[in-house]
C-alpha cells in the first residue's frame, strides 16, 4: 500500500472519529434531577432531562444533526427557515419522536402534533404550553408584521419544578404579563425581527424570570441587556453564544 493511500485512509478515519462541535452547556437543578441545556446557535437549543432529549428549532446550518442525539421531543416555534429545517428534523426523528409544532409547520412537513396559542398538552410526560409569539412594532411592510399574531408559538415547558419559557420570535407582547412562575426564559433580541435590548428588559420585568438568556440576538450586543437589568434584583442575565 502506498504512503499516499495510507495517509488518505488515516485522514478519513480521523475525520470519522472527530468529535461533534463543542457547544456551551448549563445545568439547572430541578425536583426530578438535572436539566442540561445545550446552546447550539441562534434560536436552536437542546435539553436533556430525566433520560429524554428535547430539541428546539433544529437547523442543520448550526449543527451536524447526524451526530447529535435522537429526539424524544422536537419543538418548532414557526415556519421560517432559521427555525424549521425538515432535513435536520429527519436526522433526529425516530418512530417514537413526538414532533410539536404550529399548523403552518405541520402543513409544510405533513405531520406533527399541532399546538395553537393557548393549548396545553402533556407530551412524553412533559407539560407544554403554547403561548403567543408575534410582532406589533416591527413590520415587513404596511400592515405586515414579520411574525403575525396567531401563527407562531412560544412554549413553556415544565421540567420537574422548573418552568422554562422559549419565547420564539416575538416582541414584548401583552401576553407576557400573564406568564407566572418562570424560572428560565429565552428571549429573542435582534432587529428588525424581534426585540431591542430595551424591549427584552421590559419583558423580563413584566414576568420576572429568575434567569434570562438572550438568544437569537444576531449582531445585537447582549451586554446592553446586562446593563439594563443590572439593578433588577431577582433576574440573572446569562450570556451564551446564541447569535
Amino acid at each position: 500500500m502506498s504512503t499516499s493511500v495510507l495517509a488518505a485512509i488515516v485522514s478519513l478515519q480521523c475525520l470519522a472519529a472527530a468529535p461533534a462541535a463543542k457547544f456551551e452547556r448549563d445545568t439547572i437543578k430541578t425536583s426530578r434531577g438535572d436539566l442540561e441545556i445545550t446552546f447550539i446557535a441562534h434560536g436552536t437549543l437542546m435539553f436533556r432531562f430525566d433520560g429524554m432529549v428535547v430539541h428546539v428549532d433544529p437547523v442543520g446550518s448550526y449543527a451536524d444533526y447526524s451526530r447529535l442525539p435522537k429526539a424524544d421531543v422536537i419543538l418548532v416555534t414557526h415556519e421560517h427557515g432559521d427555525h424549521l429545517d425538515p432535513a435536520a428534523i429527519e436526522k433526529i426523528t425516530t418512530q417514537d419522536t413526538a414532533l410539536v409544532l404550529t399548523a403552518v409547520c405541520a402543513r409544510k412537513l405533513g405531520r406533527g402534533l399541532v399546538m395553537k396559542n393557548g393549548d396545553i398538552k402533556t407530551v412524553k410526560g412533559l407539560k407544554i404550553e403554547a403561548v403567543p409569539a408575534y410582532n406589533v412594532v416591527h413590520l415587513r411592510g404596511p400592515g405586515q408584521p414579520f411574525h403575525p399574531k396567531g401563527v407562531g408559538n412560544g412554549y413553556v415547558i415544565t421540567f420537574g419544578d422548573k418552568r422554562v419559557y422559549l419565547a420564539g420570535d416575538t416582541e414584548d407582547i401583552p401576553e407576557m404579563t400573564k406568564l407566572t412562575g418562570i424560572d428560565v426564559a429565552f428571549l429573542p433580541m435582534n432587529l428588525p425581527y424581534t426585540m431591542t435590548p430595551e424591549m427584552v428588559a421590559k419583558a423580563a420585568r413584566a414576568f420576572m424570570p429568575k434567569i434570562v438568556y438572550p438568544y437569537h440576538y444576531g449582531k445585537t450586543n447582549p451586554a446592553e441587556l446586562v446593563d439594563l437589568l443590572k439593578n433588577d434584583r431577582g433576574i440573572e442575565v446569562r450570556i451564551r453564544r446564541m447569535q
